[in-house]
């Protein structure tokens, strides 16, 4: 296994991203439609066709999700993403029309230095397009895609990924766009909120401090007293092979969110997004109690390493005033 989202056959992901902006897209590709939900736990999320995700909405299945900088204006994203999947003739059929079916979400990362005068309109749709027509089984970590702007509280954020397995063999990885109000490190040290959960020091093996002080457990908030509700979020995609209906793809997001919790602090708060999408690629029937309830348990340790991964990997931006990489302190 890669530890990538990849490692789940038959999905696929690819960037796009502009060093001038400062900000990027991350597509993900399923080569066969995917079962999948939605849990949003941050105070100011921002999606598209997250109302296609909910239980109660007909449409059971997606062919890709857009990641996005650019707030709301990265909305736009989405469409890209469609416009390539449709040149593929992918997506829901409805007598003579095809229509791709990709939820997408965005995170702010607006006032990170980039040149964002991009004339009348916003350049994600085509960002979108490119990141989708880019997709692959292998694709870059940290400073890349829908995480090359983003940001924390203390260093620079980025994209993340991870994957594992249950003991009887069913595969579950994550993608993790990490653009917190709060921190992934404990304290302004080394260690990462996630440590217990990490795996051959994939995000540095410096496992937690030998002891807490009260600094350690303050809040450190991006923004201080002026951070907004608009300016942060963690976007975060978790897809498996299990064989899922649409309710248990929800539990199984709902689950997962447990792994934020594990990795950011503070998390959910009102000045974050937070948004986890979970699919499934149903290849593996599983149990719908046990089964369920393991697959969420290792999915959310695997959404906590991927977080870690997306912190641990970036690289800082190259604007005055930009927040250091965790490597710049760190090695």
């Amino acid at each position: 296994m890669k530890n990538l989202l990849t490692d789940i056959s038959g999905v696929r992901v690819g960037h796009a991203d502009d060093a001038a902006l400062a900000s990027g897209v991350t597509a993900v590709i399923f080569d066969k439609p995917a079962v999948a939900s939605i849990d949003v736990r941050g105070g100011g999320p921002g999606t598209r066709e997250a109302t296609v995700l909910d239980l109660q909405s007909t449409v059971e299945a997606i062919d890709g999700i857009a990641l996005s900088g650019g707030s709301a204006l990265g909305l736009d994203a989405a469409g890209g993403v469609q416009a390539w999947l449709a040149e593929q003739g992918r997506g829901l059929r409805v007598r003579g029309a095809v229509i791709p079916i990709v939820p997408g979400a965005i995170c702010f990362d607006l006032l990170n230095g980039g040149n964002k005068a991009w004339g009348r309109f916003p350049p994600y749709r085509d960002l979108g397009y490119a990141a989708a027509g880019a997709a692959a089984e292998n694709f870059a970590l940290g400073s890349a895609g829908a995480g090359l702007g983003a940001t924390t509280a203390n260093f620079k954020g980025g994209l993340g990924s991870a994957s594992s397995q249950t003991e009887g063999g069913v595969k579950v990885a994550a993608l993790a766009v990490v653009n917190a109000v709060g921190s992934v490190t404990v304290g302004d040290g080394p260690w990462f909120w996630a440590a217990p959960f990490e795996i051959g020091g994939e995000f540095g093996g410096r496992g937690l401090p030998p002891s807490f002080d009260p600094d350690m457990l303050r809040a450190r908030l991006k923004g201080g007293p002026e951070a907004t509700s608009a300016e942060n979020t963690t976007l975060a995609v978790v897809v498996t092979d299990a064989l899922l209906t649409k309710p248990q793809a929800k539990r199984l997001a709902m689950i997962a969110q447990t792994g934020m919790a594990r990795a950011i602090y503070p998390v959910h708060a009102p000045l974050d997004g937070d948004v986890v999408f979970a699919a499934a690629t149903g290849e593996k029937p599983i149990d719908p109690l046990f089964g369920l309830t393991e697959l969420g348990m290792v999915a959310a340790n695997v959404l906590a390493r991927a977080i870690a991964r997306g912190v641990h990997s970036a690289t800082a931006l190259p604007f005055p005033g930009a927040l250091p990489a965790w490597k710049d302190r760190f090695g």
